[in-house]
């Protein structure tokens, strides 16, 4: 066998190898959403026929494209909104943000829902954990509340916010915001993965509302 001959099949399985990877590379970026339909978090609470369950990142401007139209829908369809932090790395202020919206969850479940609604429309003039600190601070005293100096001190918040993480992941999320119409129903599939927000939303819930008459 010639040296040419052994530089060219070496070449050849190098140009192999990182064309296998730039796949592997690309399907794990591109992974679609792998779920199961008995899993818990993709089935609405008691009481309800059909919710929309939400992963999003308080610093993403997909996610704040979305939420009115989100805020729109539950306001229409009168069904309940469930909201999962999934952190995107490389954004330095949301998990602050995620950790003081479950402090508001605390003090009262309408004011955490406001300060997500809020942080979303005002994300373009928050731009640090000092901003959103000076953000939140104004955020609470419009509602009467005191924003504590440690507010998750024995970072039991921090923990449920990765714990929303973990589920993610086990999930198959890759980006936000996932959302999903999900279904009480008996057989079949109890969830439907909305594709595009602002174009699909109202059509993926009337199309939920029929599957559970």
């Amino acid at each position: 066998m010639s040296q040419n001959f052994r530089r060219r099949s070496s070449l050849l399985l190098s140009l192999a190898a990182l064309l296998l990877n730039g796949l592997a590379a690309h399907a794990a970026f591109g992974a679609t959403v792998t779920t199961a339909s008995h899993e818990p978090a993709l089935k609405p609470p008691p009481g309800a026929k059909v919710a929309i369950v939400e992963f999003d990142d308080m610093e993403c401007p997909a996610c704040a494209e979305a939420n009115p139209v989100l805020m729109q829908a539950v306001a229409k369809y009168k069904i309940p909104w469930i909201r999962h932090d999934f952190l995107i790395p490389g954004h330095p202020w949301s998990p602050s943000a995620a950790v003081y919206a479950r402090w508001f969850d605390t003090q009262n479940k309408q004011i955490g829902s406001e300060y997500r609604d809020e942080v979303f429309a005002n994300q373009p003039s928050i731009n640090s954990r000092r901003d959103l600190l000076a953000f939140t601070q104004k955020f609470a005293a419009r509602h009467g509340l005191q924003l504590p100096f440690m507010v998750d001190p024995q970072d039991k918040l921090a923990h449920e916010v990765q714990a929303d993480v973990a589920l993610g992941k086990r999930l198959g999320i890759t980006q936000t915001p996932t959302i999903f119409i999900v279904m009480a129903r008996p057989k079949g599939e109890s969830y439907i993965k909305v594709e595009n927000p602002e174009q699909d939303l109202y059509q993926d819930i009337d199309q939920a509302i029929d599957q559970t008459r």
